[in-house]
C-alpha cells in the first residue's frame, strides 16, 4: 500500500549562531581534536547550495561554514531529490538556476546535469584521497556516503525471527503487512535501492513487496512504526537509525544486509557561469576542496554518514567499518539509474500499488 501524503518539506536557511549551533560545532570540534577551524577569507560573494541532506544537519553545518568562510553568504535550500528535480526542471524553462551548488543524494543526477551542460569543471586537490569513484574531469565528486540498510526493533522482535537479507524483506511472508520502505519518487538513495535490487533480483522483486503489501513512507514514520512494533523491519537509511542511538539513546538497530548494502556516493557539484545563480566559482570551489578536505568530511561522519576519503580514520557513531560495508555491498548502475529513471518508478509503483 503507498502513502501518497507528500512529506517534503522545502525551507530556506540563513547562517545562525545561535546557542545550539555554537554548542554543535564545539561538540564537534572536540571529537576531532582540539584543531581550530581555519577560515578562508580568500572568497566572497554569495552562494546558494540545493541539497537534500537532512535539515537537522544543514543546521549542525551552517554555523561552521560561517566561521570557515566568514565573508561568503552561503544560503542551503533543502527538499528531497524528487522535489529538487522537479525546481531545476521549472527553473531550466526561465533560463537559469536558483542555485550555485548542488548536493544531492545520487551520482544519477549528477550525470545528467552534466549531460545537459549545465555544470563547471573543477579538477580538486582533494581528489587523490577519495575513496569511491567520481567524475575524472571534475564535474561531480562524492561528499558523504548513505548506506541503504534494514532495521529493526529488538525489544519487539528478534533478529532471528525476522529478515536479514534484501532478498527475505520481500520474500519472506513472516513480515507480510509489517515493513516499509521509502518512495522513490521523492527520494534519491531509494531511487538507487530499487535500481539495484531489480538488477539483482528482477522485476519478481518489486512485486514481492506488492504481496508483502510493503508501505511506502517517510523514514521517521517508519522508524516510529518500528519502535511501537507495527513494523517488524524496514529499508532505511543507515544514518537515520544511527542519529537515533546517539542523540535518543534509542535501542533500534541496524541489520547490514547479507546479500550486501547498497550503498550510495552523495554528489557535490558545482552550476556553470551559464546557469549559476550567482556566478561565484570559485568561492563554490573553495567550499568543495573543504567539504573534500579531512576537516570537512569530520562533519560529515559526525552527521552519521560515511566519509568519502581512502584515509578516513572513523566511521559514524555505532556504525561498522566503511571497509566492511563496501566489501559486501550490491552495486548500482547509476546510468541506468539516470537514463531509465522514469521506468523504474513506474515498474515499482505498478508492482506495488494493488
Amino acid at each position: 500500500m503507498v502513502s501518497t501524503q507528500n512529506t517534503l518539506k522545502n525551507a530556506r536557511r540563513k547562517f545562525s549562531t545561535g546557542l545550539f549551533g555554537l554548542a554543535m560545532v564545539l561538540v564537534l570540534l572536540a571529537g576531532c581534536g582540539s584543531q581550530a577551524l581555519a577560515a578562508n577569507t580568500d572568497v566572497g560573494g554569495r552562494i546558494v547550495i540545493y541539497t537534500s541532506m537532512y535539515e537537522d544537519i544543514i543546521e549542525m553545518l551552517e554555523p561552521v561554514m560561517r566561521r570557515v568562510f566568514p565573508n561568503v553568504d552561503v544560503e542551503f535550500f533543502y527538499g528531497g531529490t524528487g522535489a529538487l528535480q522537479a525546481k531545476v526542471a521549472a527553473e531550466v524553462d526561465t533560463g537559469a538556476l536558483g542555485c550555485d551548488m548542488f548536493m544531492v543524494a545520487d551520482p544519477s543526477y549528477a550525470m545528467e546535469l552534466q549531460e545537459a551542460n549545465m555544470l563547471h569543471r573543477y579538477l580538486s586537490p582533494e581528489a587523490a584521497n577519495l575513496g569511491f569513484d567520481y567524475d575524472p574531469d571534475g564535474y561531480w565528486y562524492p561528499v558523504r556516503i548513505s548506506n541503504m540498510v534494514l532495521g529493526y526493533n529488538p525489544d519487539r522482535y528478534s533478529k532471528d525471527e525476522i529478515p536479514n537479507s534484501m532478498y527475505d524483506f520481500a520474500f519472506d511472508s513472516g513480515v507480510q503487512g509489517a515493513i516499509s520502505k521509502s518512495n522513490p519518487l521523492t527520494s534519491g538513495t531509494a531511487l538507487a535501492a530499487i535500481v539495484a535490487l531489480y538488477d539483482k533480483y528482477g522485476i519478481e522483486y518489486y512485486q514481492a513487496l506488492g504481496n508483502q503489501a510493503v508501505m511506502i513512507e517517510s523514514g521517521s514514520v517508519a522508524l516510529t512504526k518500528l519502535e511501537t512494533g507495527e513494523c517488524k523491519v524496514i529499508m532505511v537509511l543507515e544514518e537515520s537509525i544511527l542519529k537515533k542511538r546517539e542523540e535518543d539513546g534509542s535501542r533500534l538497530e541496524v541489520i547490514y544486509p547479507t546479500d550486501g548494502t547498497i550503498v550510495v556516493p552523495s554528489p557535490i557539484m558545482t552550476v556553470n557561469d551559464e546557469w549559476s545563480a550567482n556566478k561565484n566559482t570559485a568561492a563554490a570551489e573553495a567550499i568543495t576542496d573543504w567539504f573534500l578536505s579531512t576537516e570537512g568530511q569530520s562533519y560529515i561522519v559526525a552527521g552519521w554518514m560515511h566519509s568519502v576519503r581512502s584515509d578516513a580514520a572513523q566511521a559514524p557513531y555505532d556504525a561498522i567499518p566503511t571497509a566492511d560495508i563496501r566489501a559486501n555491498h550490491m552495486p548500482v548502475d547509476w546510468v541506468r539509474a539516470y537514463q531509465q529513471r522514469e521506468d523504474f518508478r513506474t515498474k515499482f509503483l505498478e508492482s506495488v500499488q494493488r
